[in-house]
């Protein structure tokens, strides 16, 4: 049980968690919010029935954020800013003996791949300060990692197949947006996919193989897409008997010519370009005239369905289901 906590990040995310925070009095009794735009945090506790303190924290900066965490003495920090920062963040929680959460994980700016073994490499140090760094404890990753500890330890002898499934049957009403920060989202998809295959990471093209699924529910039928998404990398560790396991995600074919126009055009370019004697980084430019995350929630309608197919045997039988 935490009494405080320090939430790092006011975007779309940052919202959505300093409002779960805040829901939860007898769990978190002290909220921060902190941002390098503390402006973006007062609009957010602006939003909530509970007095929040705000504060400004440049997570790129080490030694500032050692210094914040060492005044404020939080128990936990959860971070939902950058996922450029989670060293940083990391590293600072160590130093002041703050637990440690994250929703994504650790990429580096020049590099579009997510890759946990930066993060991992600190397990140890995590565990002689006698700390917890929970990684990626988000919906997918996060709630999908429970979803497949839970059908294997209660309904399957054997797991031999994952399809992690991310329908997003919203509608905004916009030509384009994305649902979270953009530049991850738009790096994330239009990065190499890698599934795993028989013991090892199989590496194809981004969104190369499609296929149809039917939600349950009555949610509808979409097209979904194969990608990589990280938490396939801790799965298969922990489940070294899945000979198959995928991640896909729903795309309308809208959102697919406006990002194929991009990325012909050179808008999703990680690469710095001279543009009047500046540099800047044109997917970071496409970032900044697309409609913030945050501003979807109240104008978007539909339904999502987020959830794992596994496939093994249970009692010799074989058996699939979908959680």
């Amino acid at each position: 049980m935490s009494n405080k906590v320090v939430i790092v990040g006011a975007g779309g995310v940052g919202q959505v968690v300093a409002h779960k925070c805040a829901q939860v009095p007898h769990v978190f009794q002290d909220i921060v919010l902190a941002s390098r735009d503390v402006s973006k945090c007062n609009a957010i506790a602006e939003q909530i029935q509970r007095p929040i303190r705000t504060a400004r924290l440049d997570a790129e900066v080490r030694r500032e954020v050692v210094d914040f965490l060492k005044e404020e003495q939080p128990d936990i920090l959860i971070h939902v800013a950058l996922p450029y920062q989670n060293i940083n963040l990391m590293e600072a929680c160590l130093e002041t003996g703050v637990h440690y959460i994250d929703t994504a994980c650790f990429e580096t700016r020049e590099i579009a791949r997510f890759d946990y073994k930066w993060q991992w490499e600190y397990h140890q140090r995590f565990c002689e300060n006698g700390l917890t760094a929970l990684l990626g404890g988000g919906f997918d990753p996060g709630v999908t990692n429970v979803f497949m500890a839970y059908l294997a330890k209660h309904y399957f002898d054997t797991v031999e197949t994952l399809d992690i499934i991310d329908v997003n049957g919203g509608n905004h009403g916009l030509p384009f947006a994305t649902n979270f920060n953009s530049e991850i989202n738009i790096r994330e998809i239009t990065a190499k996919c890698r599934h795993w295959e028989n013991g090892r990471f199989v590496e194809t093209d981004a969104l190369s193989l499609k296929k149809e699924f039917k939600c349950p529910e009555g949610a509808g039928t979409y097209n979904i897409y194969r990608m990589y998404h990280e938490e396939l990398e801790s799965l298969v560790r922990h489940f070294p008997d899945l000979r198959l396991a995928q991640f896909w995600m729903s795309f309308s074919d809208n959102y697919l010519n406006h990002l194929q126009v991009f990325k012909n055009v050179g808008m999703t370019s990680i690469h710095p370009v001279d543009y009047n004697g500046v540099k800047i980084i044109p997917l970071q430019f496409l970032k900044s005239i697309l409609p913030a995350p945050s501003s979807l929630g109240e104008r978007t309608t539909g339904k999502t369905c987020i959830g794992n197919l596994v496939s093994g045997t249970k009692g010799g039988e074989a058996l699939q289901m979908f959680l």
